[in-house]
């Protein structure tokens, strides 16, 4: 009997050292490495276009100004603000002190005379009236400003350009402005203003638009200038190029199986707002590249691609 309660306890102890290095095991077990998720795409061959968007303001580069011819009452305006007029059309009448009190006495002696002694101003341009100061019945002095016509004949958008990118301007004869609105006007290129702005050292260039419609001053409208355009270039997204800080070094983390990537330094072409050119190494469209994932990661990194 004590032999059997021997055995048993034997086993039952034999039985607990067998499951206690199991478990040991099983807890001490390494476990894999997944890598860094990322997604990846691939090499792209088509036309690139490097451009700059500069602004072009809407302008009246004529305006005459129309103005009193004595001194006197004026009568009589025959437009406001915003209206078109023609050369030679009268804007208003003035009426002098003396000539309202001579008048004043004939017609009170012959009310048949109808004596008016009005002085009538007439258009000296053909335009839209951009400013008006006055009202009928003011007083103004001779040579007194009255009003500021807007020769629509010299309407044109002022494209201010740095000075160092005027050379661009020679193949870009054509112009297309896009609207605030979005429209899109066709315009040519015209003469450059003969001066360049102290500060900003930017030269204006008149820009002429066919459009039947009235468009108003100081409209800003976007420019686009062609600084460079190749038919066939080998490109990537923008986010699959990285720099360093001083952005004088680029490089791509490259794909070379399904789970590592290595760096690789490139040298850069053509860039346009979503992709870069690559000049060097010679990459082929099946190869693969990180576009996500891939910032901050050492010269050789374990990846698990997930796009």
């Amino acid at each position: 009997m004590q032999l059997l309660t021997r055995v048993l306890a034997g086993l039952t102890i034999l039985i607990l050292l067998i499951s206690s290095c199991k478990q040991g095991t099983e807890v001490q077990a390494p476990r894999l490495a997944t890598g860094t998720p990322v997604d990846v795409t691939t090499i792209s061959n088509g036309a690139l276009t490097d451009e700059i968007e500069l602004n072009a303001t809407s302008s009246f580069i004529l305006k005459t100004n129309a103005k009193a011819t004595a001194t006197g009452y004026l009568q009589h305006l025959r437009f406001r603000e915003g209206d078109h007029v023609s050369k030679g059309e009268i804007l208003y009448t003035i009426i002098t002190k003396e000539a309202r009190t001579i008048g004043n006495s004939i017609n009170k002696l012959d009310t048949s005379f109808h004596f008016k002694g009005e002085i009538n101003v007439l258009s000296p341009g053909s335009g839209y009236i951009t400013q008006m100061g006055f009202q009928d019945g003011d007083y103004v002095q001779e040579g007194e400003q009255i009003a500021t016509i807007s020769d629509d004949k010299s309407f044109a958008f002022v494209l201010n350009v740095p000075f160092e990118l005027t050379p661009l301007l020679r193949p870009n004869k054509n112009i297309r402005l896009e609207l605030p609105t979005g429209e899109v006007l066709n315009g040519t290129l015209g003469k450059a203003l003969p001066a360049v702005d102290p500060n900003s050292q930017t030269q204006g260039f008149l820009i002429q638009v066919n459009e039947g419609k009235m468009i108003p001053e100081n409209l800003i409208a976007k420019v686009k200038l062609t600084r460079s355009s190749k038919a066939q270039a080998l490109s990537l997204p923008k986010e699959a190029v990285l720099t360093d800080e001083t952005q004088t070094e680029f490089w791509v983390m490259k794909l070379m199986n399904d789970s590592i990537a290595v760096k690789i330094p490139i040298v850069k072409g053509i860039e346009t707002q979503t992709r870069v050119e690559i000049l060097d190494p010679a990459f082929s469209t099946a190869d693969r590249f990180l576009i996500k994932g891939n910032y901050g990661l050492p010269d050789t990194a374990l990846v698990r691609v997930q796009h």
